[in-house]
Order: structure tokens, then C-alpha cells, then sequence
């Protein structure tokens, strides 16, 4: 892309009117981002470069101004001269100046792509999800080849220099204008930014340096993962032609819902159904729980939509190792439909007593819905 369609601002993601502490406060956030030593993406060299050029514009008030002024035009030719801008003479100069570097981390142009990350679908238990489990995979892979190492080259042969970028992976053109110098970088046409091309290519993956294979992992669900979660496994997905590195695969994980109990994130729900009598008076159940069953005691008087919590009864908490949710046992008092002459007779005998008027006749009507109303 031409430097002369660029808008610094936009690529530091600021304002025109941040100050220097917000532009380099930006700059920080995306280097650490997009840093090709720290980021798989193909694009991170390219992304980075911009983003490296924006921030020696706008850091410096001078030149800051001057392309407030006139654009990037008023720049001159100063700013890509070198491939890059004063003070730093490369990407690794720059995240050294402001991260500290990394021990032996140098920035190589031209390094061979990455590979895609993959997405395998995973379907576990409701009871393995509470509890964490492990399960062993098998799923297609382009992996590196067994017969070159992965180079793509012969046995014998080695990818040379390519001829074209000199193993930069980028070709730079300059041309001269009224306004100045205009330099347009794109990515080598003939080693597609790699830097390197395999002139006698190996013959079981043809110079791609992958081939085709089946693979079997292992793969450890934490205790308490959720309905959509994903596992990232780095390194697993598929290798980058000619020695690339990896991408990730991720597991996404299908939880099969429980039969009575309901979860949402930590918090387990379990519905209780009671019968008048039982909730009038009180009584003892039995509810499910993901440890087992558990006796939980009713009391006298419990209304319809009454909780019962059962602390450390839930799913356990991903990143708080130890603490688990709770268990919520949501009370539904549950009105008869249908009543023996027995059941009927002491229902009538307890509205008169409370000094309840009743409907007369219909089995289905008077009694049952003044229950249903003082029940809510």
C-alpha cells in the first residue's frame, strides 16, 4: 500500500488531538499486539511496520506537525529511505526501546507463513464438565513432511536465497514525484514473502514441505468448562509450508444438558416439587446434587417459590481453583387436579375451619381454585 493513502492516526487507533502520552501509550498496546516475535499472525510483520512508521511520525512534534499540515507529503523522502524512520534500525530495535527485548529475539524478514489453526468439536457429559476430564482426539493435519524435514527442498538440496527480494520476502519500488519520494512495498511476487524459494523441490509434498497425516491427542478439560468454551492447544493446528510454524487447535466444547439440573455459569438450579401437605407441614427429600443425592430438610410453612441454597453444591470456578458455585433448590408447590372423596372431604373440613367459603358441586372448580389463588 502507498504511504500517500495512509492516516497515521487511524492506524495508532487515536484522535488528531492525543497527546504524546496517548499516542505512545497506543503504540505500546499494538506493538506488544502485533510484534512478529509475538504474534503467529502472516500479517504481523507488515502490520507492525506500519505501525512502527506511524508512531516516528507522530511521537516527533516537528514531523507530527509538518504531516498535520501537508499529509505524509510533507514528509519528504525521509521517511522510507532506510525501509523505516530514524532511531531504530529495525523492528527488534524498537520492541528492545520499549518492552526490554527477549533473550535472543531477533526479527527475521522473509520467515515462512504460519499455519491455519484448526477447530475440532468436542462433546462431553454434564458430569465431566463439573468434574474435568480427559479425552484422547483424532482428527486430519497438515503436518510437516517426514521426507524433507519440512524444507520442501530434495534430500541433498536446500532452499536458496531468493534471487528476486535477496530473502527480504518484500519487494520495494521508489518513485521520484514533485512532492517528493513515494515508495510502494509489497510482498515478493516469486517466494510469496518467505524469502527463500526450493529450486529442486522435494517429490513426496512437492515443495509445500507438509503432507497429509492423522493425529491423536490427549486433550485435558478443565474441571468447571462451560457449554461453548474452547481449549487452545498452541502448536497442534497445522505446520506453515516450508517450515512455517504452527497454528493452534481449538477445542470447542459441547456440553450435553443434565436431566433435572439447570446451570448458568457457576450456579447449579434444581425445581422441587411439594405437595400441599408437605409444604404446609413440613418434610425431608431427596435432591439430586452433582456429588449425589442429598437430604435436605423442608420447613413448616415453606411458600411456593422459596429457595433453598446449598453452599459449594455448584460448578467449580475455572480460574479460582477450589471454589465452586452453589446449588439453588427452587421450591413449586403443586396443586392437586384431581381429589378422592376422602382428599376432599379433609380439604372441605380445613376451609371450614379456617372460615373459608368454598363453591359448591364441580370436582374440578371451588376448591382447587382457591388453592390455586392462595398459593399464588
Amino acid at each position: 500500500m502507498t504511504t500517500q493513502q495512509r492516516d497515521l492516526y487511524r492506524t495508532l487507533g487515536v484522535e488528531r488531538t492525543a497527546t504524546d502520552a496517548e499516542i505512545k501509550r497506543a503504540f505500546r498496546k499494538l506493538a506488544q499486539q502485533w510484534h512478529p516475535d509475538v504474534s503467529a499472525d502472516p500479517e504481523a510483520d507488515a502490520r507492525f511496520k506500519e505501525i512502527n512508521e506511524a508512531y516516528q511520525v507522530l511521537s516527533d512534534p516537528e514531523r507530527r506537525r509538518m504531516y498535520d499540515t501537508f499529509g505524509e507529503a510533507g514528509l519528504g523522502g525521509a521517511a522510507g529511505a532506510a525501509g523505516g524512520f530514524p532511531g531504530f534500525g529495525d523492528f527488534g530495535d524498537i520492541f528492545d526501546a520499549f518492552f526490554g527485548g527477549r533473550a535472543g529475539a531477533g526479527v527475521r524478514r522473509g520467515r515462512p507463513a504460519a499455519g491455519s489453526d484448526l477447530r475440532y468439536d468436542l462433546r462431553i457429559t454434564f458430569e465431566e464438565a463439573i468434574r474435568g476430564t480427559e479425552k484422547e482426539i483424532e482428527f486430519p493435519v497438515l503436518d510437516r513432511c517426514a521426507t524433507c524435514g519440512g524444507s520442501g527442498a530434495k534430500a541433498g538440496a536446500a532452499p536458496a536465497t531468493c534471487p528476486q527480494c535477496s530473502g527480504r520476502g518484500e519487494v520495494r519500488t521508489v518513485r521520484d514525484t514533485m512532492l517528493g519520494q513515494m515508495i510502494n512495498v509489497t510482498t515478493c511476487p516469486r517466494c510469496r514473502g518467505e524469502g527463500r524459494v526450493v529450486e529442486d523441490p522435494c517429490e513426496t509434498c512437492r515443495g509445500d514441505g507438509r503432507t497429509q497425516r492423522t493425529k491423536r491427542l490427549r486433550v485435558t478439560i478443565p474441571a468447571g468448562i462451560d457449554d461453548g468454551h474452547q481449549v487452545r492447544l498452541s502448536g497442534e493446528g497445522e505446520v506453515g509450508p516450508r517450515g512455517g510454524p504452527a497454528g493452534s487447535l481449538y477445542v470447542a466444547v459441547s456440553v450435553a444438558p443434565h436431566r433435572t439440573l439447570r446451570r448458568e455459569g457457576t450456579e447449579l438450579y434444581y425445581e422441587l416439587g411439594l405437595s400441599i401437605a408437605q409444604a404446609s407441614l413440613g418434610t425431608r427429600v431427596t435432591v439430586p446434587t452433582v456429588d449425589g443425592d442429598e437430604e435436605v430438610e423442608i420447613k413448616a410453612g415453606t411458600q411456593p417459590g422459596a429457595r433453598i441454597r446449598l453452599r459449594g453444591k455448584g460448578a467449580p470456578h475455572l480460574r479460582r481453583p477450589g471454589a465452586r458455585g452453589d446449588l439453588h433448590v427452587l421450591v413449586d408447590v403443586r396443586i392437586p387436579t384431581k381429589l378422592s372423596a376422602r382428599q376432599r372431604e379433609l380439604l372441605e373440613e380445613f376451609a371450614a375451619d379456617g372460615g373459608e367459603t368454598l363453591l359448591k358441586g364441580g370436582a374440578s372448580g371451588g376448591i382447587i381454585d382457591r388453592l390455586k389463588d392462595a398459593l399464588g
